[in-house]
């Protein structure tokens, strides 16, 4: 393995990776036998919203404009990425449609095909600002699916959890996304002790009222001023508990890679998921990949080391498979068994989750 190089945290150089794998249409199959087929591409790390859970109100050191991936950059990568049997792509950030070219950038990735002549399958997590405004477009380029963050629908506990007094946005911008074709339309919401853990049982009604799937997230040691406690997260077992008070729930089988447990709702068509990463991790079937906004490559959420892809982007070469497509399979060869949140060595990511992409 190269020589980490040292810039904020720690990052694996390009240097000879390009030697990991010879076939650029190999699968991306780590020492584990995890197929990795998901790409989460980090657009931004700037937001419109601070959560406390992600970020300081103020005094937020942002990427260098200059380190950020332009969308040729992005493209070269994604094409790399489907070529290698990565068959789905997530928009993230920060906010993604804070970036301008947000339409061009889901044109260009939609239009991306994979060996086999099929299409990749383009997904975007946001929290919704803007989103009505933008929508048609997106859906008219090729976006398949939406998530959309929404931690409580009170509008003094949201301006008092984000900071801005944006929920009448977020809602336009959900009524929006359940007007629309796309499905499943899904809403996510951080579970948080003292915060929010009254309030579970009317975000799932919420949701049921859009035509959405609730999920919720236990809240995880990404912050960006590493000040998560697990003993104030809110867990998979109290979040069933809560709902189970109120419906039942019946679990659905054949999760497979995804990240998100889910049970039907009394017998219905209408469901709701937990992500449980802390409490009951899924790390034995994780087939994800990231990039972050400044072109690192990563092969956790939670890794405390990056694979550098921008030098080998600005370089000039030709032969993305070989050079890009290196330092792919170097970041999934390097892939550990499990993210170790329980263990005592334990180290928190340096970057915050605004930083590293959802």
């Amino acid at each position: 393995m190269a020589t980490p190089v040292m810039i904020g945290m720690p990052r694996l150089a390009a240097s000879g990776a390009a030697d990991h794998e010879s076939d650029p249409r190999a699968p991306l199959v780590d020492r584990f036998g995890r197929v990795h087929r998901d790409l989460r591409i980090s657009l931004t790390d700037r937001c419109s919203l601070r959560c406390t859970y992600c970020m300081p109100e103020q005094g937020n050191e942002w990427l260098a404009k200059t380190s950020i991936l332009t969308l040729d950059e992005i493209e070269r990568v994604a094409r790399v990425a489907a070529d290698a049997g990565v068959s789905t792509f997530r928009l993230t950030g920060g906010e993604p449609l804070l970036r301008p070219d947000i339409v061009e950038v889901v044109r260009r990735l939609a239009a991306i095909r994979r060996p086999d002549g099929s299409g990749v399958e383009l997904a975007m997590t946001t929290n919704g600002i803007r989103l009505d405004e933008v929508l048609p477009d997106l859906i008219a380029t090729g976006l398949s699916r939406l998530n959309i963050s929404i931690d409580t629908i009170r509008r003094d506990r949201f301006h008092a959890l984000t900071r801005r007094d944006r929920l009448p946005d977020v809602l336009r911008g959900i009524a929006a996304a359940a007007a629309s074709p796309l499905r499943p339309l899904k809403l996510n919401a951080v579970a948080m002790r003292g915060v929010n853990d009254d309030e579970l049982v009317e975000l799932v009604a919420f949701a049921r009222e859009q035509g959405a799937q609730m999920r919720f997230i236990e809240q995880m040691p990404l912050d960006a001023g590493h000040t998560w406690d697990r003993a104030q997260m809110v867990t998979r077992e109290e979040i069933l508990a809560a709902l189970s008070a109120r419906w039942t729930l019946d679990p659905i089988p054949g999760r497979g890679g995804a990240p998100a447990e889910r049970w039907s709702i009394d017998g219905t068509a209408d469901t709701v998921g937990i992500i449980a990463s802390v409490t009951a991790p899924f790390c034995g079937d994780c087939d994800r990949l990231r990039l972050t906004a400044d072109g690192q490559l990563r092969n956790c959420l939670f890794s405390t080391s990056e694979y550098d892809l921008l030098p080998v982007l600005r370089a000039g070469g030709e032969d993305d498979a070989a050079t890009v497509g290196g330092v792919l399979r170097a970041c999934v060869a390097g892939k550990l068994p499990g993210h170790a949140i329980d263990d005592p060595s334990f180290l928190q990511p340096v970057r915050g989750m605004n930083a590293i992409g959802g």
